[in-house]
């Protein structure tokens, strides 16, 4: 028996995986046989044919940031002319926008910003929650949650991620996550801190009741075992979230996506559809205490998006009514509405719509019911 096999046999047997494991599966080119692996894991965890998504919006408040990340395009250092910090106003508009398509969540994401106080972020998720009590602010990263924690005069992590929650913050995202290991993000993003100081946030918003979830982008030239050192912190994170029992569920959702290396510092090989389709499957069979594997069709395209499906992944994530981020990397797929339940019922599933926490709102049983037909119209 190969020893890819004698490994899917255990994750099927209900055995974890081990670094060692997961290693020999990203070395491994047997990329069908390891999907039709995690394809059964994740029709196990969600039996039901039905594939979820989100309605919701990034909304990318400011490019100003002092971390300089190699990878990025879209960030402007301080005191560029081409940096920016959206008025509140427009803020509020897209959100407005958002919830009258049928949305549920913002994305709010920028840059590490050195010239907005902490208050800004408190203010600002104060005026959105008296204007849209029902929107769900699934906001912010862990980097921009240390550099709250730096310009608060003074405040912990966990005041800052207390206050900052208890003013409107309803869920963390975990972009800046990219590979949790300090080699790769030292050659990657200097500035942007340890692998450590990403888990801290994501921990200590867990502890104080938050839910989160976690990302992994492949492509920096990390090595295959660093794959499998991420996949194994982030699993061991929330081992501890259930373990000590925690109001918040903690990683709801892990998105793997690839790097997107265009009009960036740093010159790498686009990755393969193959080598993200197998990192899906992998994180399936790994992440046993982790319910939802996301899609990631905006960097990977609406085809390879939906092939994921049969690879791990229970979710397809947003609707990305807007995102300037990965766009200004080269990706630019956009899939609107009608489309994202086309692709899931092309894979021979049921489309549904979900909010943050994964609860389901409306499931679109079919293009003539009339849920469906009155969702169209309204969008």
């Amino acid at each position: 028996m190969s020893g890819v096999n004698h490994i899917l046999d255990k994750a099927l047997n209900g055995e974890r995986l081990t670094v060692e494991d997961a290693t020999l599966l990203f070395e491994s080119d047997e990329v069908e046989k390891i999907g039709e692996a995690a394809h059964v894991i994740m029709k196990r965890m969600h039996p039901e044919p039905i594939t979820t998504f989100v309605i919701g919006r990034n909304v990318n408040y400011t490019n100003v940031c002092d971390v300089y990340c190699r990878f990025c395009a879209f960030y402007r250092r301080p005191g560029s002319d081409e940096g920016y910090v959206l008025p509140d106003e427009v803020i509020f508009q897209k959100i407005k926008e958002t919830q009258d398509v049928g949305g549920t969540e913002i994305l709010m994401q920028g840059g590490t910003n050195p010239n907005l106080p902490f208050s800004y972020y408190t203010d600002l998720l104060r005026g959105i929650k008296e204007r849209f009590p029902d929107i769900t602010m699934h906001s912010f990263s862990p980097a921009e949650i240390m550099k709250m924690r730096e310009v608060s005069d003074g405040l912990t992590l966990e005041e800052v991620v207390r206050q900052i929650h208890e003013a409107g913050l309803d869920s963390l995202p975990g972009g800046g996550a990219e590979i949790l290991d300090d080699r790769t993000r030292r050659k990657i993003s200097r500035l942007k801190g340890s692998w450590r100081d990403w888990m801290d946030v994501m921990q200590t918003a867990h502890r104080i009741g938050m839910n989160t979830t976690a990302t992994m982008v492949i492509g920096f030239g990390e090595t295959m075992e660093e794959r499998a050192l991420h996949l194994q912190r982030v699993r061991d994170a929330q081992d501890e979230c259930i373990q000590n029992g925690y109001d918040s569920e903690g990683f709801l959702a892990f998105i793997p996506w690839t790097f997107q290396p265009d009009n960036t510092n740093l010159k790498k090989e686009r990755q393969t559809p193959e080598a993200y389709l197998k990192t899906v499957a992998i994180s399936r069979l790994f992440l046993d205490n982790i319910k939802n594997i996301q899609s990631s069709w905006v960097t990977m395209g609406p085809e390879v998006g939906k092939l994921s499906l049969r690879y791990g992944c229970n979710d397809f994530g947003s609707t990305m009514i807007e995102e300037n981020v990965v766009s200004a990397a080269g990706a630019t797929h956009k899939v609107n509405i009608n489309s994202i339940l086309e692709l899931i019922r092309e894979t021979g599933n049921t489309p549904a719509q979900r909010n943050t926490k994964y609860e389901i709102l409306r499931v679109f049983d079919g293009p003539n019911s009339k849920i469906e037909n009155d969702f169209v119209m309204q969008n």
